[in-house]
C-alpha cells in the first residue's frame, strides 16, 4: 500500500506538474489579457480593473482554486501602459501566491494599429502543506511530502498588436525557470522549477449589423513540448452582451456569458466540462467584475473586449 500510495503521488506530480501546464486556466482570458501578456497593460485607453475567481472541478476536495485581480492604465500621453497583477492558485496541499508589476511602450503605427511590447517581473510564494495530504496508510512517505515555502523571483514578456477589429498577441512566462521547491530524497534531492509557458493568442471581429458582432478568438498554450488550444465563438447583442462558446483540446466545450450591466461596470460567468473520461472531474466555473473608466467608448466594431 505505501508503495502504490507513492508511485500515485509520484505520478501526480511528476507527470502533472513537471510536464503539464502549470499555470492556472482561464476561460475569460478574452476578456482580461493582462492575466497572460503584459503587453496587454494600457490596451482598454484607460483605468481598467478587474476581479475575477476560478473554481475547477467543483465538488472534489482540493480541486484548483485561482483568484486574480488587476488593474491598468495608459500614462505619459498613452505611449506606456502600466499595470499590476495579483494571483492565488490553490490544488491540494499546493498554494501560489504572486504579485507582478506590469509596463508596456506602446507604438502607434497609424491610426488603428498599435503594438505593444510588455514585460512583467514579480513575486511569486510558494507553500506545500503536508497536512492536507489524506494518508492511506498510516505511514508517511518521505517523497515529495515535505512542507514546502519557498520565495522566488519572476519574468515574463510579451508583445501585442491590435486594429480596430484585430488583435495578435505573443507571451511568455517564467522566463528564469524559477525554483519553487526542493524535495530530498535519499542522498540526493529533485528542484521543482517552473517551466516557461508560451501564449499565442488571435482574435477578428466581423461586423453583422449595429446590433451583432462576430467575435472568434484562439489561445494556443505551450510548455514542455504539449499543445493545447482553446477556439471561441463569441458574439455580441446590442453593444451590451456577449454570449459565446468554446471547445479547449483534450477536454472538452464551455460557454460564457458577459454583461454591461452599467456604462463602466460588467460581469462575466463562465462554465466548462470535460468528455469522456474527464467529465468525471465535474464541471468547473469562473465569475469575473470589471471596471473601466475612460474615454467614450468609440465604434462599437473596436473589440474594446481584446
Amino acid at each position: 500500500m505505501k508503495n502504490t500510495f507513492i508511485l500515485c503521488l509520484i505520478l501526480v506530480f511528476a507527470g502533472t506538474l513537471l510536464n503539464a501546464q502549470q499555470d492556472a486556466q482561464y476561460n475569460l482570458y478574452q476578456f482580461n489579457q493582462l492575466i497572460i501578456n503584459p503587453a496587454y497593460a494600457g490596451a482598454r485607453n484607460g483605468l481598467s480593473a478587474i476581479g475575477s475567481v476560478r473554481q475547477q472541478w467543483a465538488g472534489i476536495e482540493g480541486a484548483p482554486l485561482t483568484s486574480c485581480f488587476s488593474v491598468h492604465s495608459p500614462i505619459a500621453d498613452k505611449n506606456l501602459g502600466v499595470g499590476v497583477t495579483l494571483l492565488t492558485d490553490k490544488l491540494g496541499p499546493k498554494s501560489m501566491f504572486g504579485f507582478y508589476g506590469n509596463a508596456a511602450y506602446i507604438l502607434n503605427f497609424s491610426k488603428d494599429w498599435k503594438l505593444s511590447l510588455g514585460l512583467n517581473a514579480g513575486y511569486n510564494r510558494y507553500q506545500f502543506n503536508s497536512e492536507k495530504i489524506k494518508m492511506l496508510v498510516a505511514e508517511n512517505p518521505n517523497v515529495f511530502v515535505q512542507d514546502q515555502i519557498s520565495n522566488s523571483l519572476d519574468i515574463g514578456s510579451g508583445a501585442y498588436l491590435k486594429s480596430n477589429d484585430f488583435f495578435f498577441g505573443i507571451s511568455a512566462t517564467h522566463l528564469n525557470s524559477p525554483s519553487v521547491a526542493q524535495y530530498q530524497i535519499n542522498n540526493g534531492s529533485i528542484v521543482y522549477k517552473l517551466k516557461t509557458h508560451l501564449f499565442v493568442s488571435a482574435g477578428k471581429s466581423f461586423k453583422f449589423s449595429e446590433t451583432l458582432i462576430f467575435a472568434p478568438t484562439v489561445l494556443v498554450k505551450m510548455v514542455n513540448g504539449q499543445v493545447n488550444a482553446d477556439v471561441n465563438f463569441n458574439f455580441l447583442l446590442n453593444k451590451k452582451i456577449w454570449l459565446g462558446a468554446f471547445y479547449r483540446s483534450g477536454y472538452g466545450p464551455g460557454f460564457l456569458f458577459q454583461c454591461y450591466v452599467f456604462e463602466t461596470w460588467r460581469v462575466a460567468l463562465s462554465y466548462d466540462t470535460g468528455l469522456q473520461d474527464a467529465s468525471r472531474l465535474g464541471g468547473s466555473y469562473e465569475i469575473m467584475i470589471g471596471f473601466d473608466m475612460g474615454p467614450k467608448k468609440v465604434k462599437i466594431v473596436n473589440p474594446r473586449f481584446l
